[in-house]
């Protein structure tokens, strides 16, 4: 038990970073800690959800402050813009430094437009809700439009767009094959979805430029286009790099098997920001996993605060839900490592568990102000369990 304040303060209020601080503030609450939770926006964006956003659906709006009301959480609108760990001190534009015990850094990442030539200047992205506004209202007047990356992010505003604007030509291009993380069978109902929409697939293809009007393949091609949206490519702040906190070559912090950096271990690293590794290899960014590293976090600060023992981080991955529209999704369920396992979803039953999937994290967050929510729905079970045994 703490006999003098210890202050946490938690960097980025997305999915993982809102909940690890919320989770804590119920953990910590007979405690003497103070929490501050820094963030640019005072709205919660539903990541998840930003392809809607992009076909020109209107969300919910979902204010951080109304969130934390009732936590005892600060919360402090700003970028943070310098860390000096040795100091443990955090330096956030407009507002001033704050000083801290133990940090949880869950900064995130977004679309990478640094790679092909032309993506930063004419490409569009969903890194934030207002561009996709935007992008929603062009679409609306355009007939072609083009969607780079075929990962699941590509599929699903492909999809989304196709089917709100059937009079819109949309064409996805990527350079593997769509869907190759799951069976045969759920691969299969992927592409007779995009059959039904329409959707032109360019596959194998590696875009080389973009400009105002068009997309250029490797293969000298260039496909007319009046919107390109970019979903290709991912990157993390720089700022764990700049601080001098030890990153791999992607800009991610290089944490132990409690999360914690290895070169600073007041600093915790949890979701996209964290480069976390399971017997079978690095874990790839998702709420799936990204929810489970907060709430990990979140308990193993509480506990040490306790004098309690941490036990290893431990996580398995259980599905992969891709909407396919409003009307069509699919499920694939996997085993521990992320590979395809003999399950799958299809129809109106995927397109119900995908809409669950997705509209669970806001309510999960605010339910924690009450009590703690269970959203791990895998620790990896025999692929796992040496962490334990060895931890």
């Amino acid at each position: 038990m703490t006999t003098t304040t210890h202050r946490i303060v938690v960097l980025g209020a997305g999915y993982t970073g809102l909940l690890a601080a919320v989770r804590m503030a119920r953990r910590t609450r007979k405690t003497n800690v103070h929490i501050t939770l820094v963030n640019p926006s005072a709205r919660f964006t539903e990541r998840l959800r930003m392809h809607q956003i992009a076909a020109g659906q209107e969300l919910a709006h979902h204010d951080i402050p109304t969130i934390l009301d009732g936590t005892g959480i600060r919360f402090v609108q700003g970028f943070a813009t310098a860390i000096d760990p040795d100091a443990r001190r955090v330096y956030v534009d407009g507002f001033g430094d704050i000083t801290y015990d133990d940090m949880i850094y869950a900064l995130g990442s977004s679309t990478d437009t640094s790679v092909v030539p032309g993506v930063a200047d004419h490409a569009w992205t969903l890194n934030d809700p207002r561009r996709a506004h935007d992008f929603a209202r062009r679409v609306a007047a355009c007939r072609t439009v083009t969607v780079c990356g075929g990962g699941l992010t590509g599929i699903e505003a492909a999809t989304e767009i196709a089917e709100s604007h059937p009079d819109v030509r949309v064409t996805l291009v990527s350079s593997g094959e769509l869907g190759a993380m799951m069976g045969t069978k759920a691969r299969a109902y992927l592409n007779t979805v995009l059959d039904r929409l329409g959707i032109v697939r360019e596959i194998g293809q590696r875009v080389t430029e973009v400009t105002a009007d068009s997309v250029v393949l490797a293969d000298g091609r260039r496909i007319a286009t009046d919107l390109t949206l970019w979903t290709s490519g991912v990157r993390v702040s720089p700022l764990a790099a700049e601080s001098g906190i030890e990153t791999d070559e992607r800009g991610l912090i290089v944490v132990g098997p409690t999360l914690k950096s290895l070169s600073h271990p007041t600093i915790r690293a949890i979701g996209d920001a964290a480069a976390i590794r399971q017997p079978w290899g690095r874990i790839h960014g998702t709420c799936q996993s990204g929810l489970p590293s907060a709430t990990y976090a979140a308990d193993a600060i509480a506990a040490e605060l306790r004098g309690k023992t941490v036990r290893p981080f431990r996580f398995g991955y259980f599905h992969q839900p891709v909407s396919l529209g409003r009307r069509a999704a699919v499920i694939q369920f996997t085993r521990a490592d992320d590979s395809p396992g003999r399950f799958y979803l299809t129809g109106w039953a995927a397109r119900t568990y995908k809409e669950m999937v997705s509209s669970t994290p806001v309510p999960a967050i605010k339910v924690t102000k009450r009590m703690p929510v269970d959203v791990q729905l895998s620790k990896g079970g025999a692929a796992t369990r040496d962490l334990v045994r060895h931890g």
